[in-house]
């Protein structure tokens, strides 16, 4: 099997829509208040978690229009396997990761890694200082996959998800400097 990467095209939209981003872990991220701050701690669920994220809301890019975003593809055999949509902002000279997603069958395989690449080419190419991205705090699997590609914890948000389906959930987010 030969795997393709390419900026997505508009015929892509449907099958990048279809593609299952639901997860199953055994852990997930506490987040701990206290008088002086926030600690986020892993721990363990039994039995464990299988989240299925509700269909996304958002407009995306295809890969045209907005000359600041991209949405980036991974087919395996002419079959759409992952895809990675970015936004850069000049302001503040941050790429925004604004969602990543790989079917589960092809996990494991570098292809998170393979679109967290080129969404990092398309920060160079735009000048980002710094690569972002929030992640629920249940996705251990992803906070784990973020970083072993070089991710650190830069902030959380305790009320973002509140009066969603991910109502109790904590917004992690995190950053990497752009090489």
């Amino acid at each position: 099997m030969t795997l393709q990467y390419r900026t997505a095209r508009p015929g892509d939209r449907k099958a990048m829509e279809a593609l299952d981003g639901s997860f199953r872990t055994d852990t997930v991220f506490e987040v701990i208040r206290s008088e002086d701050g926030f600690a986020v701690r892993e721990v363990p669920v039994d039995p464990p978690l299988h989240k299925v994220f509700p269909p996304d809301e958002g407009d995306g890019d295809d890969g045209g229009g907005d000359e600041d975003a991209r949405t980036f593809v991974a087919l395996d055999g002419g079959v759409l396997c992952g895809f990675a949509a970015v936004g850069y902002a000049s302001w503040n000279r941050r790429l925004t990761i604004e969602d990543i997603e790989v079917a589960p069958g092809h996990r494991g395989r570098g292809i998170g890694r393979a679109l967290m690449d080129l969404a990092a080419g398309f920060a160079r190419e735009r000048g980002a200082a710094h690569l972002w991205l929030e992640v629920s705090s249940v996705n251990a699997p992803a906070v784990h996959a973020y970083r072993r590609m070089g991710f650190t914890l830069c902030g959380l948000d305790t009320a973002l998800y509140d009066g969603t389906p991910a109502a109790g959930e904590r917004a992690l987010f995190m950053s990497r400097p752009c090489d």
